[in-house]
């Protein structure tokens, strides 16, 4: 029933997808807008087709239905409802169909959106688009992807369960549907990226059609990332956080385009520049989703997120080259149409500093997507099997982190079009006397974490300067203006500054992290004590824990003479060989005491060796992602309207009107102006 009803829905999709791929195609070709609008109601089957399919596998799992393959080789009868539910995501094809369904609830509420635009030749290809999407992933859970397979033979009366790793903490429930929102949602720009593209309408009122959807999929995949590495420091008991592990690294690299573009849409949106700095990133950034996917699924790295080898690659690898074709075609086709009406009149501007970030971002991304593939290359090539680790991404990065953040405080104080000495002084003063302050307090109270980390903590206390100084002003003028103090805080700019303060936070507790962390090991016997980085630990003794999928050594550890601690390895069924360790944090603002069992004893009276490793400013790690969530949804909320700027330089120029869905209005030689559409 489950097999049958999944499958059916899978195929109902495709074809939902490849009718409205038809439709619309047919509409655009013949200018009808009956058949445009008849195109976009296929989005109501694709959903539905999903909803049932995902449905359908929750189903079996939970009912345990075995006679399909997914749930044999994942589920478990003595799996927690919890897990079971993530099981879904939890292995290849089923993550697959997570997919799937976020495609479709994006595709949804674009429809829903533009309803009244439908026959919008604009909304007309990128529902196309979309649907070209969707359909592909169909087909995968047609084909290699197919999690609706049959088991051959008997049908086994239990499974082994998910992966250990996988059922061992509630951050699996969240973290990957959080992960896939961000990377499936930058579909939506990117589609719209196209039909600008195809339609010729390469002026602003794209980007505005867009700006809201980029910030929402960017606010997932941040939110995202910082869970991932929130589950990594609380489930795989090395202390750490992050490992610039090619997974990890899959997830980042469309993140810091996808930041860049945020940045850099503002000048195109205020002066008309940078359009092809623009279109690249947004199709850059889907284009790393896939690659992405391919690096996750294909089986090609081997790492502790990756899921195992599976025929899906040469389709996924297949995909992202046709989406980087199709992409560098387009760009290169509409390259006259996309030269910029103005120009940067002086690099100490706002739009100089802004193309200055896309050069950091890019050369960010660099970095990183060299590092991560550069393995897979020489192994295609050669054979040979080569690692690259943290240090080279520390060291390669870290020179950009500080130009980032000194950018981050100087960017918001400049003025469009030129800054004079005199303004910047003012602007950048207290900024720079907090940096200063921070500097000559590190040096006071003894902080000899290298000079690198010392300018973190100078570079940082300098940008929160900058956005905090940014924040009162807008508040100011808000309350002048009679809208309250809260509008201070609302609004892109505004939003901008928290996530300004969210990154600096990050950054700060990364770097002492890294820099004054402690990490040790004691073998101990029950009552001893042991003293590092200013706490004392004390081993009670162990006992044993029975819960429903595993069995539990715990250890229990006394910190500081207060509260109990309980890290313990587990063994599961489905891995009697070695046992799965679990850490316990104590944490507090001040910094996190993280404990491990690193040894169990192998007969009673032998020592258990209890790992300690003490962390500063961990928690605020966790603290600067809330903060960058906040900034998110304050800049996707509507804030105050801003007085047009005029770009200079610019003999002719393209203007969005806000009646006409992104039409663009000609201004003669002479004049210009600039719009900014709200509501969208």
């Amino acid at each position: 029933m489950n097999a049958l009803l999944g499958r059916n829905a899978v195929l109902l999709g495709l074809l939902a997808c490849m009718a409205g791929v038809i439709t619309l195609a047919f509409g655009l070709r013949r200018g009808e807008d009956r058949l445009l609008k008849a195109g976009r109601t296929y989005t109501w089957l694709i959903l539905g087709a999903a909803v049932i399919a995902v449905a359908a596998m929750e189903r079996a799992l939970i009912t345990h239905d075995f006679s399909l393959s997914y749930v044999a080789q994942n589920g478990g009868r003595q799996v927690p409802l919890m897990f079971t539910i993530s099981t879904m995501w939890g292995a290849l094809a089923g993550s697959i169909l997570l997919w799937t369904l976020v495609l479709a609830l994006y595709i949804t509420a674009v429809a829903v959106k533009f309803r009244k635009r439908a026959a919008d030749p604009l909304v007309a290809w990128a529902t196309l688009v979309m649907f070209t999407v969707a359909a592909f992933f169909f087909a995968l859970m047609l084909g290699p992807a197919n999690p609706f397979t049959k088991v051959s033979g008997a049908i086994p009366l239990n499974g082994p369960g998910p992966n250990p790793l996988l059922q061992d903490h509630p951050l699996m429930v969240i973290h990957p549907p959080m992960l896939y929102a961000g990377y499936v949602g930058f579909t939506v720009p990117f589609a719209f990226a196209v039909a600008a593209l195809v339609t010729g309408r390469l002026g602003e009122g794209w980007l505005l059609e867009t700006r809201r959807w980029t910030l929402l999929a960017w606010g997932f995949l941040t939110v995202g990332i910082v869970l991932g590495g929130w589950w990594s420091y609380q489930v795989l008991g090395w202390g750490g956080f992050w490992a610039w592990d090619p997974v990890e690294n899959a997830s980042f690299l469309p993140w810091l385009t996808g930041t860049a573009f945020l940045h850099s849409v503002m000048v195109q949106e205020r002066r008309g520049m940078l359009r092809v700095w623009n279109l690249s990133l947004l199709l850059a950034t889907f284009s790393l989703t896939i690659l992405g996917t391919f690096l996750t699924r294909s089986g090609v790295i081997d790492s502790v997120h990756s899921f195992t080898e599976s025929a899906i690659g040469p389709w996924i690898l297949t995909f992202f080259v046709a989406v980087l074709a199709v992409s560098i075609g387009l760009i290169g086709w509409r390259g006259d149409r996309l030269r910029s009406p103005g120009a940067i009149d002086s690099p100490i501007s706002r739009e100089g500093a802004f193309l200055a970030n896309n050069l950091l971002f890019a050369a960010f991304a660099f970095v990183v997507l060299l590092g991560t593939v550069f393995p897979l290359l020489v192994a295609a090539i050669n054979g040979n099997q080569i690692t690259i680790g943290g240090p080279y991404f520390n060291e390669m990065t870290e020179p950009i982190v500080f130009c980032l953040l000194f950018l981050m405080a100087v960017a918001p104080a400049l003025p469009w079009r030129k800054a004079s000495p005199e303004l910047l002084r003012q602007r950048l003063l207290i900024p720079a006397w907090a940096a200063g302050l921070t500097l000559v307090l590190c040096v006071a109270l003894g902080l000899r974490g290298g000079w690198d980390t010392l300018a973190c903590f100078a570079l940082g206390a300098f940008a929160a300067a900058a956005a905090l100084r940014q924040l009162i002003l807008s508040t100011r003028r808000s309350m002048a203006d009679g809208a309250g103090p809260w509008r201070g805080i609302v609004g892109r700019a505004n939003g901008g500054m928290i996530v300004h303060l969210g990154v600096v936070v990050i950054a700060v507790a990364f770097a002492a992290s890294a820099a004054y962390g402690v990490r040790t090991e004691f073998s101990m016997q029950p009552g001893q004590s042991e003293s590092v980085a200013g706490h004392r630990v004390t081993f009670l003794g162990l006992h044993t824990v029975q819960h429903a999928n595993r069995t539990s050594l715990v250890a229990d550890v006394r910190v500081d003479g207060g509260q109990v601690y309980t890290p313990q390895i587990s063994n599961y069924p489905a891995d009697p060989g070695g046992g799965i360790g679990t850490p316990s944090v104590r944490s507090t603002p001040v910094d996190d005491v993280y404990l491990t069992i690193a040894i169990a004893p192998q007969k009673p009276g032998d020592p258990t060796v209890i790992g300690v490793t003490v962390q500063p400013l961990i928690m605020w790690l966790w603290v600067g992602g809330a903060l960058m969530a906040l900034g998110t949804l304050l800049a996707i909320a509507p804030g105050r309207r801003r007085r047009p700027v005029m770009p200079a330089s610019a003999p002719v120029h393209d203007v969005a009107r806000p009646d006409d869905g992104g039409r663009q209005l000609r201004l003669p030689a002479g004049t210009s102006a600039a719009v900014e559409v709200r509501g969208t």
